[in-house]
Order: C-alpha cells, then sequence, then structure tokens
C-alpha cells in the first residue's frame, strides 16, 4: 500500500514537472526565435539608470510579449518603446545593439530620454516596415545612417537633442512618405536636403551648423512647422516661403537670410512669425491683412515705411533695422486700445509718430522708439539692450532721409 501512494506522488509530480516545462518551453515558442534572441542581445547592451525598474520585467523565462515596451502581433515584435516613459523617470544606458535590425515586422522603436551612447546601427536599414523612429534626447554620436533612406515607409525621425554630426543625408529627404522630422539639438553641418514628401509637416532643425541655401523647391507645400533657427543658412527665402502657404509656425532667426521677406507670408494662418537677427532687407509689404499674433523681424536691414497693415499684430518687433518716416495713426489707436501689447520700434530712422504727450498707455501694452530721429513724444520704459541714448545724431539721420 505504501509503495502504491509513493508511485501516484511521484506521478503526480511528474505530471506537474512535465507541465511546468511544457509551459515554459510554450511560453518561448510564443515569440518567434530570431525576435527572441534579438531581444535578448538588446537588453543585454543596456541597462537601468539609477531609480529606473524598466527592465524587471524582462525575465526571458516568460512571455517577451509581455515584458514592459514591447508589443507583439502574433509571433513578430512590431513595438518597441525602450525605457519608463513617465515623464521625469530615469532613463536607460549603454549602447545600441545592431541585432535591432532583426526585428523584422518593427514597426516603431523609441527611446525614452537617458544616457545612451553610440551610433546609430546601420541595421536599423533594415526594418522595412519601420513608420516611427525616435532615438532623442540621449547621447547618440557618430553621423546619420545614409542608409536610413531605404525605409520607404517610415513618417516620424527624432535624433533630437544628441551629439550627431556630419551631414543631414540627402537620401533622408527622398523618404515619401515622412511626416515629422525633428533633428534639433545636435552638432549636423552641411546643407538642408531637398525633402520630396509631399506629407511632410513639421521640419525641425533648429541648433545646429548648417550651412548654404535653400532651393526654392527644397520643402513641400504640406509644411505647416519649420524651424532652422540657429544655423548658418544663407540667401534669399521668398520664392520658398511664397509657397508654403500651409504654415503656422515660422523660426528662420539667428541665420545669414537676405533679400526681400515675402508680402505674401504675412497672411499665412502662422502663430508666430521669427525672422530676426538675419540680413533680410527692402521694403515689409503685405499684400493681404496680416492674420500673425506675433511677428519679429528685428535686426535686419528692412527699409522703408512701416506698413499700416501690421498693426494688427500683439506682439511687434521691427526695431534695429532702417525704418524711415512717421509711425502711421493706426499704430496709435491701437496701442491705446490695448489691442497691441508689445511695439518694439527702437533703433531706426523714424521721424515722429503723432500721439498726445498726456495719453495713457494701457499698464499691459510695451512702446519703445528710443534711438530714431524725433523727439521722443512721450517717455517710455525700453529694454536694457535698446541703450540710453534718446535719438540717433543728426548726421545719421541727413543720410538716411531723415
Amino acid at each position: 500500500m505504501l509503495m502504491k501512494m509513493k508511485y501516484l506522488i511521484l506521478k503526480v509530480i511528474n505530471i506537474y514537472g512535465f507541465l511546468f516545462l511544457a509551459n515554459s518551453v510554450f511560453a518561448r515558442a510564443m515569440l518567434d526565435p530570431i525576435d527572441f534572441l534579438a531581444l535578448q542581445a538588446i537588453r543585454k547592451s543596456l541597462n537601468d539608470l539609477p531609480g529606473s525598474h524598466y527592465f524587471e520585467s524582462w525575465d526571458f523565462t516568460s512571455d517577451p510579449c509581455n515584458f514592459a515596451g514591447v508589443y507583439c502581433n502574433g509571433d513578430k515584435v512590431v513595438a518597441l518603446n525602450l525605457g519608463d516613459p513617465r515623464a521625469g523617470s530615469p532613463g536607460l544606458m549603454g549602447r545600441l545593439h545592431p541585432d535591432i535590425g532583426r526585428l523584422s515586422a518593427l514597426a516603431e522603436f523609441t527611446i525614452v530620454p537617458g544616457r545612451v551612447i553610440g551610433t546609430l546601427p546601420h541595421t536599423l536599414s533594415q526594418l522595412k516596415y519601420l513608420r516611427f523612429l525616435a532615438v532623442s534626447r540621449n547621447f547618440i554620436s557618430g553621423e546619420i545612417p545614409a542608409n536610413l533612406g531605404q525605409l520607404r515607409g517610415l513618417q516620424t525621425l527624432d535624433l533630437s537633442f544628441n551629439i550627431l554630426h556630419g551631414s543631414i543625408p540627402s537620401s533622408v529627404g527622398t523618404i515619401p512618405a515622412l511626416s515629422n522630422v525633428v533633428l534639433c539639438r545636435n552638432r549636423l553641418t552641411g546643407p538642408v536636403p531637398t525633402f520630396i514628401s509631399h506629407t511632410l509637416t513639421r521640419l525641425d532643425l533648429k541648433h545646429n551648423d548648417l550651412s548654404g541655401s535653400l532651393s526654392p523647391l527644397g520643402l513641400p507645400p504640406s509644411l505647416q512647422y519649420l524651424s532652422l533657427s540657429m544655423n548658418r543658412l544663407t540667401g534669399p527665402v521668398d520664392r520658398l516661403l511664397s509657397r508654403l502657404n500651409r504654415l503656422n509656425y515660422v523660426d528662420l532667426s539667428m541665420n545669414e537670410f537676405s533679400g526681400n521677406i515675402p508680402g505674401k507670408i504675412f497672411s499665412f494662418p502662422i502663430t508666430r512669425l521669427q525672422l530676426q537677427r538675419n540680413r533680410f532687407s527692402g521694403p515689409v509689404r503685405p499684400v493681404h491683412d496680416v492674420r500673425i499674433p506675433t511677428i519679429d523681424l528685428s535686426f535686419n536691414r528692412l527699409s522703408g515705411g512701416i506698413s499700416p497693415m501690421l498693426s494688427t499684430a500683439q506682439n511687434l518687433y521691427l526695431n534695429n533695422n532702417r525704418f524711415t518716416g512717421k509711425i502711421p495713426s493706426i499704430f496709435v489707436d491701437r496701442l491705446l486700445s490695448a489691442s497691441i501689447q508689445l511695439l518694439y520700434l527702437q533703433h531706426n530712422y523714424l521721424t515722429g509718430m503723432e500721439i498726445i504727450p498726456t495719453a495713457g498707455i494701457p499698464l499691459s501694452a510695451s512702446l519703445c522708439l528710443q534711438y530714431n530721429c524725433m523727439v521722443l513724444p512721450l517717455q517710455t520704459p525700453c529694454p536694457l539692450r535698446a541703450g540710453k541714448q534718446k535719438t540717433r545724431p543728426t548726421k545719421q539721420c541727413t543720410q538716411w532721409g531723415g
């Protein structure tokens, strides 16, 4: 009887042992073996920063499709979001393993901000289904792989806030499905490539060291957000900007652009137009009603009279240019009604402003007229960088027809 009981107990143990082993094998078998090995390699090349617990769920004795940041469709990984996505959470450190290119069905790949170093694996070009690539706010170095242009379905490319250098490959501009390109805050050099995508809506290349001129046909009319500030870009942009009538944000500041500012751009649905600190010249002549709340054209070489049509802006920076003549009276009306919140006209060659010296400018409005060719009609506070001189020397005003 005792022997029979021992036999039954051993049989039950063997059955449960078999089931446990079967479940383990089944768990591993749920994922394609190539994807399984690729995830293992990726895990070995990355670690949590202190305070991060992202990889705690990555236990390879269980189903990898249940790992944090791993999303599967059938037996393939289709999305990989590495790191805890909560704002302020510590990120990851380490390097990107080339085996990421073996996740053949991957459509989305992201890494949260952290201290991931090294270069972008050239094997990324093997991910023919990749739609979304975002590896920002880390310490990725080296050049942008030219073979990323092989990702013909790529829609979002975000490599911002890294230490990438070299040029933006022209092949990236040939990707037909691109809608968002964010490469800001790197060390990129060379020209802005031509982008052929008819769905490109956002292009952010600010804070690099890009140079050269922009092709009049180099950006598609689908563009809505354009930021190229703080580079060394040159040449005219009037023909290019005139085509981009869907723009709602433009920042070309702190470059070396020259030529005229197209009058058409002031009627585009832009919330903020930033063209300051360039070499734009000539008169500013909007051709339709101005619809832009904030316009900054300061620190250029613009000349001629100030157009009354610009008075519809809430914040208008025209300082440090070569504007001449009297300030249109509509600016006074809008200033006194608080429709204009900020009007900076200092450091020009303006000759007058018809405003009663006792007029009460609303506290919500700011006006600066310093260093023009006029006796200031009223004293108003100016920014410190405007200097202390109230008017220009007479010789300068005569030279410019003041």
